[in-house]
């Protein structure tokens, strides 16, 4: 162990460090910032009470956030970040002597400070820059996604009956050719669930469905799918050190509602998988939510309601939240309330709006006589916060105005073969690199539809076979051409012989002479003759006129 001090206005505080850990050791917590009255530091057993860290843009919030993370990881706990701009990539990298920082030493009275980088995981919902995240659509569920989409209170109604009918007949929707295919046989076989859930419109499904075409425009459909990720890879030490898992969100960022939506999914698993656990001497995770109001923003009631019982439950399972945000007031007050380890950076007042944000936020710290806070807000330097972190007790601890430590990691974005060098030298490196598209919704229904069709083309094939055997059953019964031939033929032979022999025994009986000078033979020949061709003129206007009528 190698002593170190730090000296500020005649006070000393020795801190021990072991293994070069500057931030961090048991007697004195998690130091964070640095006071009149000495080192700020997060109680270990209070840092799953949550907390927040504000500011205006430019004045030093990312790198608060990094000295704190930086001190987790030197306790042991992992924590996840999303990375707006590729500055907190740095935190991979080993940190060096800056006039910054040099600039800083005295203020704190720290002596050739021990740089050091931090175990990095790069993480992206694309899988461009850092290996892929993804969940089903199942995992997301009809809450998320209908926030995610955008959707109307009918069309929410619409989405829940889809994802019920699909839990009843076993269809798993794992990504969005799932989802849609689940839509379209909602859609087609609406009538058969009406009296069972309620009305299912057409316009209502075909919303979604374009809502869905946007979204995956958006490149969402990287995300929707499998393997799903597995939240335990968040929570990983390497040397004793907490993984610090980093979220590429530059791209991310610019689809708001896909990124906040993706944040609180992460949160909804890790209370719904992790166990209780109780008060720990420090968290298993801390998870730092950036742009904090994107979460707020648009959000019903009912999910607001959700996300207040999240944040307020999860401590218990050992998960600590920080907020990171402009302003206190983009948090709603049932969830400020449970911030407890509170940063406050500069804050701007140019217009009533602004100051009325100031009071605010000064108004949930607990004041210090030695200064007014709502003053104070408006006139710290870049660098420079009110903190307050709750006591051993669990109470907010007096606000006082402090410098905040330099990371001891690299300040700034690092480059694309660093980043690359360490995705290859992960742990998990190649889990998440290949989608798989397993047997699901789409195959299911695909296979379903064609034997649908199959089945309806046999039965009308079948049904064409029986017309036709009817028809031919049909034409077996009438007599056929030459049978009509030959009965016109016999029955006017017969006709005439008949009237021939009749003729001759009148004749004889009254004497008279036949006057006809045709013979009997030329008769019968004349009439048959005659028979057959009425009888086959007959049959062949018939035949033309019943194919014209066909």
């Amino acid at each position: 162990m190698q002593p170190h001090a730090y000296l500020k206005k005649n006070v000393y505080i020795c801190i021990l460090k072991q293994n070069h850990n500057d931030m961090y050791d048991k007697e004195h917590g998690l130091h964070i910032a640095h006071c009149a009255n000495g080192a700020l530091s997060i109680i270990g057993k209070m840092a799953n009470r949550h907390g927040l860290i504000a500011g205006a843009t430019g004045t030093g919030k990312t790198v608060t956030l990094q000295v704190i993370a930086e001190s987790f990881c030197q306790a042991g706990v992992p924590c996840f970040m999303a990375d707006m701009k590729g500055d907190l990539s740095g935190i991979s990298q080993v940190g060096k002597m800056s006039g910054f920082i040099e600039k800083r030493l005295p203020e704190f009275g720290i002596e050739n400070p021990v740089f050091q980088s931090c175990p990095t995981r790069f993480f992206d919902v694309y899988g461009e820059q850092g290996h892929p995240m993804r969940a089903t659509i199942s995992q997301m569920g009809p809450q998320l996604l209908s926030r995610l989409l955008q959707l109307n209170e009918t069309q929410d109604g619409v989405l829940n009956i889809v994802f019920r009918i699909a839990d009843e007949r076993g269809l798993m929707i794992l990504d969005l050719k799932d989802l849609r295919s689940m839509l379209d046989y909602v859609s087609k076989h609406a009538k058969e669930y009406t009296t069972q859930y309620g009305n299912i419109s057409s316009t209502s499904v075909g919303a979604i469905q374009r809502a869905l075409l946007q979204l995956e425009a958006q490149g969402a459909d990287k995300f929707f799918g499998e393997p799903s990720f597995d939240i335990y890879d968040l929570m990983q030490t390497e040397g004793g050190k907490g993984v610090m898992n980093v979220l590429a969100a530059d791209k991310l960022m610019l689809q708001p509602k896909l990124y906040s939506t993706f944040l609180l999914w992460l949160l909804s698993e890790l209370y719904s998988t992790l166990p209780e656990v109780g008060d720990l001497e420090f968290p298993k995770l801390v998870f730092f939510f950036d742009e904090a109001h994107m979460l707020f923003d648009g959000t019903s009631k009912a999910l607001l309601d959700k996300i207040e019982q999240v944040i307020r439950l999860i401590r218990s399972k050992g998960v600590g939240i920080y907020f990171v945000t402009q302003s206190p007031t983009d948090i709603p007050e049932v969830i400020l309330g449970q911030l407890g380890n509170r940063v406050q950076h500069a804050l701007r007042a140019y217009t009533p709006k602004d100051q009325k944000a100031v009071k605010t936020a000064a108004d949930t710290f607990r004041a210090n006589p030695a200064f007014k806070t709502d003053e104070a807000i408006m006139n710290l330097e870049t660098g420079e916060a009110l903190v307050s972190f709750l006591d051993e007790k669990g109470a907010p601890s007096v606000v006082e105005r402090a410098k905040i430590l330099f990371p001891l990691s690299q300040i700034g974005a690092i480059s694309e073969g660093q980043r690359l060098d360490l995705i290859k030298g992960s742990r998990i490196y190649g889990k998440y690199d290949t989608p798989v598209d397993r047997e699901s919704a789409y195959e299911l229904l695909v296979k379903e539809n064609e034997k649908a069709l199959k089945a309806e083309e046999e039965e009308k094939a079948l049904a064409e076979q029986e017309k036709a055997e009817k028809e031919e059953e049909k034409e077996n019964k009438k007599p056929g051409f030459f049978k009509k031939v030959m009965k016109a033929i016999l029955t006017a032979v017969t006709s005439t012989l008949a009237a021939i022999l009749g003729t001759a025994v009148s004749n004889k009986i009254t004497g008279k002479k036949s006057r006809s000078k045709t013979s009997a033979t030329g008769r019968v020949v004349k009439n048959a003759t005659s028979a057959a061709t009425r009888t086959i003129t007959k049959e062949l206007t018939r035949d033309i006129l019943g194919n014209l009528t066909k």
